[in-house]
């Protein structure tokens, strides 16, 4: 392998793109993906390793917490960073392109879309390709801060998991990509709170709708199940903590929902 110093930006967004998609504890040399990355880019996977932990460094969500990257780092580190949080979505759009170009397929298998029911070819096939690659990109990084695992019932089976908006994609565009606007629930309790029938308190306290609470004298198992959460604190990841303002906002709403 040829040995390689400096990184290009090209490199850097990969490195972002992989960043944004495993746990911080997950850095290290044993991890598959870091030496997938090491052999789709023709580095060391102790190089690749350490620039993930560098743009840990940057991280306010882990500097919060006393949790440090490595204390030096490259500009090109910074630039995309920066980048991302001023254009999310065209960066994170741009890092699955990047990699699926690296990859020699189409960025619609990369990102693991559903492409059926999309249009022929055009603006209006590429418009859609560009939110759906966007919105998996959120959800693998949500999961990925929550250690794939619901924070209401600790339930750790991917494919039961969704990154739930607290304020959904299309009431807030600020905040589509940020993932302190994301909770990994189950299915169905991420279909309860988008109903408004479960909503957290900006204490991180479930609460449940009376619409839960009073279901008779014989409510079915899954309801006693999914109400047995009730005032239970979520499971909270080590970053990226939910933002307690955007709860506050979701805790409104459906507090104004009618019974």
């Amino acid at each position: 392998m040829a040995s390689k110093d400096k990184w290009s930006r090209e490199e850097h967004i990969l490195a972002f793109n992989l960043y944004s998609q495993i746990p911080f504890g997950t850095i290290h040399v044993r991890n598959p993906r870091i030496k997938a990355l090491a052999t789709l880019l023709d580095r060391s996977i102790g190089s690749v390793s350490r620039k993930l932990a560098n743009f840990a460094r940057l991280d306010p969500y882990l500097k919060e917490r006393g949790i440090q990257g490595l204390s030096h780092g490259a500009r090109g580190e910074e630039e995309v960073w920066n980048e991302f949080a001023k254009h999310p979505e065209a960066l994170a759009f741009e890092s699955e392109r990047l990699r699926a170009a690296r990859e020699g397929r189409s960025v619609e298998d990369v990102a693991q879309i559903e492409t059926l029911d999309l249009p022929p070819k055009g603006r209006e096939r590429d418009a859609m390709v560009r939110v759906r690659v966007n919105q998996g990109f959120f959800r693998r990084r949500v999961l990925s801060v929550y250690g794939f695992r619901c924070c209401v019932t600790g339930l750790s089976i991917p494919e039961l998991l969704v990154a739930s908006h607290i304020i959904p994609w299309a009431k807030d565009h600020e905040n589509r990509m940020n993932p302190r606007n994301g909770l990994c629930l189950n299915s169905l309790h991420d279909r309860a709170f988008e109903c408004g029938l479960m909503w957290i308190e900006s204490n991180f306290v479930v609460r449940m709708s009376p619409r839960l609470r009073d279901l008779g004298n014989t409510p079915s198992d899954a309801a006693i199940w999914l109400r047995g959460f009730e005032g239970k604190r979520l499971i909270l990841p080590r970053n990226f903590q939910p933002d307690p303002d955007l709860l506050l906002k979701h805790a409104e709403r459906s507090l104004n929902l009618p019974l």
